[in-house]
């Protein structure tokens, strides 16, 4: 009789210990970048082609797992969207917009009105009331074919220049400053509910931070709608600071807008000196080959990995101390393999900048945010 109690005990223990096994290895399996932050900001990544396809199997299985919100890198551009007068393609926007719709993702329209990879028609354009026509008709098409389905938009990119002033781009040039919150009020106009951003990188630096600030003002003032900013969070591993990351939030936080950093990601590797922010037309080519600006070719060290993590979960614990703030904070990509970094500034480099690495495997970085949980 006591061997039969014996081993009852024991079955029930063995049986108990499996319990407790699953549910840790259950708990562990569900843990994710969304799930750590859900009560704190939606978490996102910018996707390429491939990934919209659905023919990047590993970037997704990690993107539906990691992630709660998307951005599009290149298909929403205009030069995609309208390559030639009143002729819209819109397949792979379509498609974009139905893989965040699968995945229950709050989608991000990335960007209505740039003055980069625009279509050839636009920028060869000077009657002010036929560009006016375009960009009316252009945010007419694209936002109420999304209208319900895409959360945010980001209405204007990169209007600044780095000392704050307005960019001298073709918008400026041939309509002036008030396409700035025309823009803003056709994107109200066709969608009413979605959030309405200014997007821009280096605006944490002081004078262009302080160019976002006249601006934000200057469309309250129009009676422009805008919700939010979003930081291009294209940053190293030392700069900006902690300390002008909270200063921007605050001063951005104090217009009455909500923050996002809508493009994140951590080169490690050194640049040239003469190089300005993410300005896409910046060409570096004399340094192709250098070996100096390419030292991780082979693979990232034990402490430059650690760095990097150390980095990342900085800026995390400042984004979770002012969460109220913060709308969300989307990753420029979802591994290294992709990142545009690898060619940016200096074409055929290996950079290191996100949490996946080249094989889409969970690096350090990545590791530290979950401890934050």
């Amino acid at each position: 009789m006591k061997k039969i109690i014996l081993l009852a005990l024991g079955l029930l223990v063995l049986s108990c210990a499996k319990h407790i096994n699953q549910s840790q290895n259950t708990t562990k399996e569900s843990n994710s970048l969304q799930t750590v932050f859900k009560n704190q900001f939606y978490v996102g990544a910018a996707l390429n082609e491939r990934q919209i396809k659905g023919s990047d199997t590993k970037g997704n299985r990690i993107l539906e797992k990691e992630f709660n919100t998307i951005s599009p890198e290149n298909c929403m551009k205009w030069m995609f969207l309208q390559p030639k007068p009143n002729v819209f393609d819109f397949k792979m926007a379509d498609k974009y917009v139905a893989l965040g719709e699968k995945i229950n993702a709050h989608i991000i329209g990335h960007t209505l009105v740039w003055h980069s990879q625009l279509a050839a028609f636009m920028k060869e354009e000077q009657d002010s009331a036929q560009m006016a026509s375009y960009i009316h008709n252009h945010i007419q098409t694209v936002v109420s074919r999304y209208k319900g389905k895409i959360g945010t938009w980001d209405v204007v990119n990169e209007a600044l220049k780095e000392n704050g002033d307005l960019r001298q781009s073709v918008f400026l040039n041939v309509l002036g400053e008030g396409y700035l919150s025309q823009a803003f009020k056709w994107a109200a106009q066709y969608d009413p509910n979605a959030k309405l951003m200014y997007n821009d990188y280096n605006i944490c630096h002081p004078k262009k931070r302080a160019g976002v600030v006249r601006l934000v003002k200057q469309l309250q003032a129009d009676g422009a709608r805008i919700d939010g900013v979003g930081i291009q969070a294209h940053w190293d591993l030392k700069k900006p600071s902690i300390q002008q990351i909270e200063e921007t939030i605050l001063t951005y936080a104090a217009l009455g807008v909500q923050v996002s950093f809508t493009e994140l990601d951590i080169s490690v590797l050194p640049n040239p000196w003469e190089l300005v922010g993410a300005e896409v037309s910046q060409n570096f080519e004399k340094y192709i080959g250098d070996k100096t600006m390419d030292p991780y070719s082979k693979g990232l060290p034990d402490q430059v990995q650690d760095a990097l993590a150390a980095r990342y979960q900085e800026l995390f614990k400042l984004f979770v101390k002012h969460q109220d703030k913060i709308d969300r904070v989307t990753f420029w990509g979802i591994s290294d393999k992709n990142s545009w970094l690898n060619d940016f500034p200096i074409k055929q480099r290996t950079n290191y900048p996100l949490l996946f690495d080249r094989n889409y495997q969970p690096k350090k970085a990545y590791s530290s945010l979950l401890e934050l949980q």
